[in-house]
């Protein structure tokens, strides 16, 4: 069995193409389970869904990466063309290393972000409650979480970024110079709003709304961070009364519709209206953003803001590396010990397996009255040659072949010099 990662990334998709291939944070389980019985050869897998990537990694044999394709494409209803120009693959070590700089915040949008690591470590909750993880995911997880840690600890890369949710409130300063005169509604009632909130306070914006799909939770955020909450519902009415719109949901469909920004649009006589779509798939009709006065951006387009920052931690993103590359090598050799241990087991199994066939024989001969002697050379004769006979036969392939490392390793290992 083989380690894979393959997925998308906002580094080789846009947005249109990644909500396509998002899966909604309630189907993972449920998802999980059908794609570990569906793909021949899979044993492990993990769904790792967030705005900024799709990525599947999972234990399986190499030959079966294209089932694993094909099953991807008809649960997503994805078309192979649009896949093929944009994933990327992982073999292996190179999988394991890739795993550990996503959830280090070495791969993402933001560099260094927080938000990654427990993104990952919910995606690893999915799968264990799913029942897909095994010995290989169960390593890599150990390492990888590690590895992230030490990220953490030993260098400043998670030092102030600026995040999606600061960049919003960044490119808001380029509609209104003055957020303190504005009012926001914010869609959506996770972390990434609360976040997006907290920025918006310390802006100075006047007035704050949280609407969702839970009113539940969004009285709760709203408690915290906002003036007032709402449901879903009722955006149409109120629309028109923000300045900022921001929206990040899990919704798998638009939640708010062109029809709904028209109509805001004239009761607001034509101000700007400034909106943010945070979320993959997208919250927000992408047709809104051919209105007159209506600046619609998408995570991606937030993406020059957040570059700005990322110069001044260059230096910490390169000790990350290092400690990424000690993670990977100190994984490795706890895969190969594993591996090892497992050729033992499987080892000692195959020898006792003969010893306990060769006894049989002999005790059934010894019961029918064979001489006692005579018995007992016959079980070392037999008894050696079964336990030679497959190392035997490896010699005598590896010299037709001339395999002389092979040879060597053997006569090296089995101190036969």
């Amino acid at each position: 069995m083989a380690l894979l990662a393959i997925g998308i990334s906002f580094r080789t998709a846009d947005v249109s193409v990644r909500e396509k291939f998002a899966f909604p944070e309630t189907d993972i389980a449920p998802v999980l389970k059908e794609l570990t019985n569906s793909v021949q050869g899979l044993t492990e897998s993990i769904i790792l869904s967030t705005c900024n990537r799709t990525e599947i990694y999972c234990s399986i044999e190499k030959t079966a990466r294209e089932n694993l394709v094909h099953w991807l494409l008809r649960n997503r209803q994805g078309q192979l063309d649009d896949f093929n120009a944009v994933n990327y693959t992982y073999w292996d070590l190179e999988a394991a290393r890739h795993m550990m700089r996503v959830t280090s915040g070495l791969d993402s949008q933001v560099l260094g972000e927080p938000q990654i690591t427990g993104q990952v470590k919910d995606a690893y909750d999915s799968s264990r409650r799913a029942e897909t993880l095994g010995p290989e995911l169960n390593l890599l997880a150990r390492h990888t979480f590690h590895a992230a840690k030490q990220v953490r600890s030993r260098t400043h890369i998670g030092r102030n970024p600026v995040s999606v949710a600061s960049a919003a409130v960044t490119t808001a300063h380029q509609i209104f110079s003055d957020l303190a005169t504005t009012s926001a509604l914010l869609v959506g009632a996770g972390e990434t709003i609360e976040l997006v909130a907290r920025h918006l306070r310390r802006a100075g914006v006047r007035r704050i709304a949280i609407a969702n799909r839970s009113l539940k939770n969004a009285n709760s955020l709203a408690a915290k961070v906002a003036d007032h909450s709402m449901h879903l519902s009722e955006i149409g009415d109120v629309l028109h009364e923000y300045d900022v719109v921001i929206s990040s949901t899990g919704s798998p469909e638009p939640v708010i519709a062109k029809k709904t920004v028209q109509q805001a649009r004239r009761h607001r006589r034509y101000r700007p209206l400034f909106m943010v779509d945070i979320a993959v798939p997208r919250d927000i009709d992408p047709e809104v953003a051919t209105l007159k006065d209506v600046y619609l951006y998408t995570i991606d387009d937030l993406t020059a803001v957040i570059e700005a920052n990322v110069e001044g931690r260059k230096e910490s993103a390169e000790q990350a590396e290092e400690i990424i590359v000690e993670a990977v090598e100190k994984y490795a050799r706890e895969q190969g010990a594993r591996t090892g241990r497992e050729l033992i087991e499987l080892f000692r199994g195959s020898a006792n397996s003969v010893r306990d066939a060769e006894l049989k024989k002999a005790i059934e001969r010894l019961d029918s009255g064979s001489d006692p002697g005579e018995l007992i050379s016959r079980l070392a004769h037999d008894l050696t040659n079964k336990l030679i006979h497959s190392p035997t036969l490896t010699i005598r392939n590896a010299a037709s072949d001339d395999r002389k490392e092979i040879l060597d390793y053997i006569r090296k290992s089995l101190e036969l010099d």
